[in-house]
Parts: structure tokens; C-alpha cells; sequence
């Protein structure tokens, strides 16, 4: 049966590669205004699932459902259409672009410009303000006539954040945002997705690995483990139970101890 509150919903999502099922008849539902940590140990079929949800693969079995639509058989560029907005592990960006440019593009996408954007660019100045407005949310306004392929990884990481900003979806979906940032850049990222926390239309999902981030941030924790929901609750009760200690914050003291 549908969640009739739910934004987003998957049941019994499902994908198999030759005779390994990476994600196995995974059934959640999100809710608007609240942001869900999705945990587990490597290989548990997390990104797996995100990429499932978001088109970047399709599902062998089961469904996906946008404010109670099918959209399972929907691709990538029309779920973002309907309101799903992905950032990756690794960038997705135009390199030989600079970030301003590339924000810019994201802008004139979601206000339905297209094509004939390059030859009114110059004529719009609302959506280059509207650009230089996102770069600056994630602190990247010193960078915006810099070309992408000379930026660190980690301001390739907030030019992400900006254009999925951009593009003004109502769920994020954050794979390991914070990966392959300095200490310093860091809190930048973070704040920013505590602020679309706060909005109660929004929904945030959050892939990631580092426990005092899933803390501070999460309403909800969800576990994967071999490609199965094992846990889904509040944070102190997930983290406290023993299959999450066993499955995936074992593993992650055994890496910290041998890092």
C-alpha cells in the first residue's frame, strides 16, 4: 500500500547483476521535512539503491514513486525534471566550463531556457544573478570565473551542491558529500544541508559514513547490509541496536583502528 504522506517511496526495489542481487525488495518511504542518514558497511548496496532511485540504473523488480507516481520507467533528465536532485560520489560537471557556467546552465535548465541559452546568456543577467547566488551559498563566489578542471576535488564537491541547488528539487539526494574535502571545507557543505533540512517541503537523503555527521544531521537512519533494509528508525535506536553494531559500526572501528 502507498504512504499517502510519503514524497518519495520505493517498494520492494529490487536489481541483479548475473546471480548477485545487489539491492534486495527494499520498501521505505520519506517524508517531507525530514532528512534519513542511509548506512552500512561497503558493498551494502547503498549507492546501488541511490542510483536506482534516481535513474541512473534501472530496477529488475520493484517500483519507485515521486508524490505517489510510478516514475520507475522514467530516466534520468525527467526524474530531475519531477523534482529528484542527485549529487555524486565523484563530480558531474563540465570541465572546460567555468563554475559560473556551469551554474548558469543548471539556472537556465530548471527555468526551461534550453537550447538557445548560450545565445541569450548575455541578454539575461537574472540568470547569472541567479547563478552567482548559488556559488555564493556554498562559499564558491572567489571561484565562479575559474574553469572546473583546475578546481580541488572539494570545490568541485560544492559546485555540485550549487547546481543541484540550482536546480531546486524537492528531494536531495547527497552521496558522501563531504568525501575528499579538507577539514575546512567541510562545515560549508554541512551547514548547507542542515539549512534544506530546515524547509518542511524539502526531503534530504544522505549517504554517508562518518558517524558524528549522521548524529548531528539525521532525523532517520536507515541500514543496508547485503543489499537489504535491516534497520530504519530513530538515530540513537538504530545506532544502539545490535545488528547496526555488528554489520556496519564494527567495520567502521576496525578501519580506524588500522588506519
Amino acid at each position: 500500500m502507498a504512504s499517502p504522506t510519503a514524497v518519495l517511496e520505493t517498494r520492494d526495489l529490487t536489481i541483479q547483476f548475473g546471480g548477485h542481487v545487489a539491492v534486495n525488495r527494499v520498501s521505505c518511504a520519506f517524508q517531507a521535512g525530514t532528512l534519513t542518514a542511509i548506512v552500512g558497511p561497503n558493498g551494502a548496496g547503498k549507492t546501488t539503491w541511490f542510483n536506482l532511485i534516481s535513474g541512473q540504473l534501472r530496477a529488475s523488480a520493484g517500483s519507485v514513486h515521486l508524490f505517489n507516481e510510478d516514475i520507475t520507467g522514467l530516466g534520468v533528465a525527467a526524474r530531475a525534471d519531477k523534482g529528484l536532485g542527485r549529487a555524486f560520489q565523484l563530480t558531474n560537471l563540465f570541465p572546460d566550463l567555468s563554475a559560473l557556467e556551469n551554474v548558469r546552465l543548471a539556472v537556465a535548465s530548471r527555468h526551461r531556457i534550453g537550447h538557445v541559452f548560450w545565445q541569450m546568456a548575455s541578454k539575461r543577467r537574472d540568470i547569472t544573478e541567479r547563478a552567482a547566488d548559488y556559488l555564493r551559498q556554498v562559499n564558491m563566489q572567489h571561484r565562479a570565473d575559474d574553469v572546473v578542471a583546475n578546481l580541488s576535488h572539494g570545490d568541485q564537491r560544492k559546485l555540485e551542491v550549487a547546481l543541484m541547488l540550482a536546480l531546486e528539487p524537492t528531494v536531495f539526494m547527497f552521496d558522501e558529500p563531504t568525501a575528499g574535502m579538507s577539514v575546512d571545507e567541510v562545515p560549508v557543505i554541512l551547514d548547507l544541508i542542515a539549512q534544506i533540512k530546515q524547509r518542511e517541503d524539502k526531503v534530504v537523503l544522505l549517504v554517508e559514513h562518518k558517524m558524528d555527521v549522521v548524529r548531528s544531521l539525521a532525523d532517520r537512519i536507515v541500514v543496508l547490509h547485503n543489499g537489504e533494509l535491516v534497520a530504519d528508525g530513530e538515530p540513537a535506536e538504530v545506532i544502539a541496536s545490535p545488528i547496526v553494531q555488528e554489520a556496519y559500526l564494527g567495520v567502521a572501528a576496525e578501519t580506524e583502528e588500522g588506519a
